[in-house]
């Protein structure tokens, strides 16, 4: 007997979007959903925050440091 599914070596990735195309063993539920966007949101707003702290830093002029003195 011979085998009737095929099998890939492909990675799948689960959606946070509900689609009916995805295969339901990668459908996720309504609060994993939510939980999974709020954490991208908030990653995304780290990563906003670092970027306006480098651009802050490389803007601003840097003044010599004194022997002797920490900064």
């Amino acid at each position: 007997m011979t085998d009737s599914q095929t099998t890939t070596n492909t990675p799948a990735q689960l959606s946070l979007l509900p689609t009916p195309e995805v295969p339901v063993q990668f459908r996720l539920d309504a609060a994993t959903r939510q939980r999974g966007s709020r954490h991208i949101a908030e990653i995304r707003q780290m990563l906003e925050e670092r970027r306006r702290a480098r651009e802050a830093q490389q803007r601003s002029p840097r003044r010599p440091q004194l022997p002797g003195r920490a900064a």
